[in-house]
């Protein structure tokens, strides 16, 4: 579904992606990019999504070279990028965040609500509520809401751990997982024992560069991954 070959990308004079090859296919669960810190690995999502340039190589989504389009025809054609920012609408309501996730799926809007509401109930509760005021916890799962009311066919989620206290990171993971299972879900994380653990393949990335690809299990059993980060 989506495809990058030879990838290249920087800020100004300084490259952040080195010569980045990797796909995301209908069969993928969760695919998750794991590594340190200013890796590249957030880049690289922003790549995907066409928010940055590449300076070289292809990224294309379903066949179609992402620079010649926009980002909302990436959204369109099913790739949805939840950033590590949220970006709720802090003064609406949890009902017209959601509302406003299926922008471009106004037909099924009644029906995808009710699925949300179904997999985070704390949503339903709270419909009514303005996003801002809501606890860290609360706005993740509403984030990971509003991605889903766009239906995806790969939702992209940058960081959805970050800044939560750990029961609220397993219900996190554990919302993930059951999303994977209609939803192939490309993680970023810097929890890299429970990415592992939830991934079906998984890309260690360090400086810009794939240093290892396999199986999240062959991965976290590895010598590299355990000595390293774990």
């Amino acid at each position: 579904m989506i495809e990058a070959k030879y990838v290249d990308a920087s800020y100004g004079k300084v490259q952040v992606l080195w010569d980045l090859s990797m796909h995301v296919s209908e069969d993928d669960g969760v695919v998750a990019l794991v590594g340190p810190n200013g890796a590249g690995k957030s880049t690289l999502l922003d790549v995907l999504s066409g928010l940055h340039p590449v300076d070289a190589g292809t990224v294309t989504a379903w066949g179609d070279d992402v620079a010649t389009l926009d980002s909302a025809q990436i959204v369109e054609r099913g790739f949805v990028h939840v950033s590590e920012e949220r970006n709720l609408f802090g003064q609406m309501t949890v009902r017209e965040n959601l509302e406003m996730g299926a922008y471009t799926k106004r037909d099924t809007l009644a029906e995808t609500l009710e699925e949300v509401f179904d997999l985070f109930p704390v949503l339903e509760e709270r419909a009514d509520q303005r996003a801002g005021s809501m606890s860290g916890g609360q706005q993740q799962m509403l984030a990971l809401g509003r991605g889903l009311m766009a239906r995806p066919k790969i939702l992209a989620l940058d960081e959805p751990s970050e800044g939560l206290a750990p029961q609220l990171t397993e219900r996190v993971f554990e919302k993930i997982e059951e999303i994977s299972e209609e939803v192939t879900v490309l993680l970023v994380e810097q929890h890299v024992h429970r990415a592992l653990e939830l991934a079906d393949r998984a890309y260690l990335i360090e400086n810009g560069e794939f240093v290892a690809e396999d199986t999240g299990q062959a991965l976290l059993e590895s010598d590299r991954v355990q000595q390293a980060y774990l």
